[in-house]
């Protein structure tokens, strides 16, 4: 009898030891050197800054003010763009 294969269509296995393709090697110098900037641009962005919120104001390092000021847009866009294709069908 046969064992039932995990691999997925259309995606070849490769065997131990074999060399990845250029694309592969791209993508993943691509990811290390933004994992490096991602890195260093938190390490520059640590100075407490003074936040006003609607009711009252605090203070927070300038990093966590930027990534949550991205978090916010990336919700609101996805938002709208739902919205956007419900009114379209």
């Amino acid at each position: 009898m046969s064992t039932p294969s995990t691999q997925k269509p259309g995606k070849a296995q490769k065997a131990p030891g074999e060399r990845r393709n250029r694309g592969e090697l791209m993508r993943t110098g691509g990811m290390v050197v933004l994992a490096i900037l991602l890195t260093l641009f938190a390490v520059l962005n640590l100075e407490s800054v003074k936040v006003n919120w609607i009711i009252g104001s605090g203070h927070a390092p300038l990093i966590i003010v930027i990534v949550i000021s991205v978090l916010v847009g990336i919700v609101l866009t996805y938002l709208a763009e739902r919205l956007n294709r419900k009114k379209r069908s």
